[in-house]
């Protein structure tokens, strides 16, 4: 694969075919549910029908599909590739990556379905006899089927996708980039920009439903607490309110302080938890989730291919894992981004393993303690009106059942809090997130600019907003299903671009080891010059010198010899990035990609003059690194000799040519 010309430079801007292709969908989609609510709200719960009926087998099998790509990936022979050149380090320890990973597994809807989903699946199961033991064993299996290892599987994917293209290729961090391998420098024309604009349109969507049910949790805490009454514009202040607080986070630059309290957050919520499980009757909430565990694993491989074809048809599979497999889709974009920033330098094998098991742990455990201690109240102490207000008032049933145990006004009023920052923090990185798939230019870990972060904090805000006034739940439901489903198919043709270049750079490795080309010269000088230039750590100036009269006639004399062979050579000078490359095209074929880039590091602290010094605290040193299509070769050429260079070249070439001849 090539990637130089589609190496990131520039002031990072907005991206105007995927901007105006996404916000123009997500405005009339907006004014039309707002225009005509209840019309739309039964078009919406239509709709989802159709889909159930329909694509629900596809919805199941494409979630199944990327579960087992990124675990058979892991485990395979690519599982030991680097989201980063090969010589990348992690830049967060194990036990910090682990905790930013175990943070993305907290989210306000956590609160809304501990209590409800469990309830109402006991209540109407989908199969077997309502308010049996039976029934409350099936209500966790589902549950944590829903919130399990296929949710978790396509974030992972997405996730990895972003990242290995990202660092290992040099191409954007965008969804895009993973149908390079299939459609090449096509990725920045009309086709991998609607894929960047779906996967933004699935995210509002996605983000949309997660800031209803939040809404809605909330509100109900209030109305507990305040007696604040269940209306839509009070769920319109309370979106305008907390969207508004999470842009003024994310343009304000006050992000330090909100992750603290975030951090404070999550001791909090696992606080929440402990007090529920000690405070409840522990050993039965021990006993059920190791149950509870061994149930969803054993029924695992069943229950992720259950239609319940052979049952009375009804509505039951598209209300409930549909939306859930369509919402995990949804939110794919926003998570994976997350997970990809954090994890450059990890291999693909620690990456999946690490996104999987870390958040799931957490979830799992949460939904058991949770949900066992509702189900326990109505099955064993006769507390119907719990069971009843699942499926009347789902967003208040947390609450009633926090109401059971001691201290409880204190401990709803500390929920209520938690559930605020979960909602600000969530609605803060999905408008930057949001900004930064639609934006262009600029480094990989650069957010997209700040009026991009208000325009889709105030997007997201109206389209929950319109769904709340359509219907409500089932709305937020219908609009999640519908809108992942074109994404849906798009991560499809990801996971086939991803599989392509994971098989080509397993090629590329076998050439480099079969390759018969000479080794090339060592360095000039004797073994001072070569001591010397160990030690030394060039400044900017003395690499651009370097490339300028060294490498670039290289270059151009190797470029001269391929002209008159009769190939298709392209010399491609780069000023905006300090590189100078060539580029040898072979028909439908893969062209060679021989580039080298200046690249800036910190001194280390033991040269001298370096960092340990405090007049030169922020100086760096600069290397000449050779790039191929697949990223840094990891080695310097400053020091060599216009012919080494050559030699170095033409090794390279050799290789190119054996790799072509393996996979031709």
């Amino acid at each position: 694969m090539s990637a130089p010309s589609t190496l990131p430079s520039g002031q990072v801007r907005m991206n105007p075919p995927v901007f105006y292709f996404a916000a123009g969908f997500i405005l009339l989609f907006g004014i039309v549910v707002i225009a005509f609510p209840k019309q739309a709200g039964a078009w919406l719960l239509e709709a989802q029908n159709w889909a159930a009926n329909t694509v629900g087998w596809y919805y199941m099998l494409a979630m199944t599909l990327y579960l087992v790509f990124v675990v058979v990936t892991a485990l395979s022979g690519y599982g030991k590739i680097k989201l980063g050149a090969d010589h990348d380090e992690p830049e967060f320890s194990y036990l910090s990556w682990a905790g930013m990973l175990f943070a993305a597994g907290i989210s306000i809807t956590l609160f809304f379905f501990c209590v409800s989903e469990p309830l109402t699946h006991l209540a109407q199961p989908p199969q077997g006899t309502a308010g049996t033991p039976e029934a409350a064993r099936q209500a966790m299996q589902i549950l944590f089927l829903h919130w399990g290892l296929h949710g978790w599987g396509v974030f992972a994917f997405v996730g990895m996708a972003l990242a290995y293209f990202a660092y290992r290729h040099n191409l954007p961090l965008a969804l895009r980039s993973a149908l390079y391998p299939l459609i090449g420098k096509r990725i920045n024309g009309p086709i991998g920009y609607a894929v960047d604009g779906f996967g933004i349109i699935a995210t509002v969507f996605g983000l949309g439903a997660d800031m209803g049910f939040g809404v809605l949790h909330l509100n109900s805490g209030l109305d507990y607490l305040f007696g604040i009454a269940h209306t839509h514009w009070i769920q319109v202040g309370l979106i305008t309110l907390m969207m508004g607080a999470a842009i003024i986070v994310a343009v304000s630059g006050v992000d330090k302080g909100v992750r603290v309290m975030s951090d404070i957050n999550m001791l909090l919520a696992c606080a929440l938890l402990l007090f529920v499980l000690f405070a409840g009757p522990t050993q039965h909430l021990l006993n059920t989730l190791i149950q509870n565990i061994g149930d969803y694993l054993g029924a695992l491989p069943m229950k992720s291919f259950d239609l319940y074809a052979y049952d009375k048809p009804s509505d039951w599979l598209g209300g409930w894992t549909v939306f859930y497999w369509a919402w995990w889709i949804a939110w794919s974009p926003f998570v994976g981004l997350f997970i990809a920033r954090i994890s450059r330098g990890r291999t693909i094998r620690e990456f999946v393993f690490g996104v999987l098991l870390i958040p799931l742990g957490f979830t799992l455990a949460w939904m058991s303690i949770f949900g066992n201690s509702a189900i326990d109240q109505v099955l064993n102490h006769g507390m119907t009106a719990l069971g009843m207000s699942a499926i009347d008032n789902p967003s208040m049933t947390l609450y009633l059942l926090l109401e059971t145990y001691p201290w409880s006004k204190t401990v709803i009023a500390v929920t209520v809090f938690i559930s605020f920052v979960f909602f600000v923090t969530s609605a803060d990185s999905g408008t930057v997130v949001l900004s930064t798939l639609s934006a262009k230019g600029g480094n990989p870990d650069e957010d997209g600019p700040k009026w991009l972060r208000v325009f889709w904090g105030a997007m997201t805000a109206l389209v929950t907003s319109a769904l709340l006034f359509s219907g409500s739940i089932d709305a937020l439901k219908s609009a999640v299903v519908l809108t992942s489903l074109p994404f849906s198919m798009i991560l499809l043709l990801m996971m086939w671009g991803l599989h392509k270049a994971f098989y080509l750079e397993s090629q590329k490795q076998i050439a480099q080891m079969h390759s018969l080309a000479p080794v090339s010269g060592s360095k000039r000088g004797g073994w001072r010059q070569r001591l010397s230039q160990a030690v030394h750590f060039p400044s900017r100036d003395e690499v651009y010198r370097f490339l300028e009269t060294t490498v670039r006639p290289a270059i151009e004399e190797v470029t001269a010899v391929f002209v008159e062979k009769g190939l298709n050579v392209v010399a491609q000078p780069d000023p905006a990035n300090d590189s100078v490359s060539l580029e040898i095209g072979h028909g439908e074929q893969h062209p060679f990609i021989y580039q080298v880039q200046m690249r800036g590091y910190f001194t280390p602290s033991f040269a001298r003059g370096g960092m340990g010094s405090k007049q030169l605290n922020n100086r760096r040193y600069y290397r000449a690194e050779v790039h191929l299509s697949e990223g840094s070769q990891d080695y310097d050429l400053v020091g060599y000799t216009k012919e080494q260079i050559i030699n170095d070249i033409l090794d390279q070439y050799e290789r190119h040519m054996q790799f072509l001849h393996l996979v031709r």
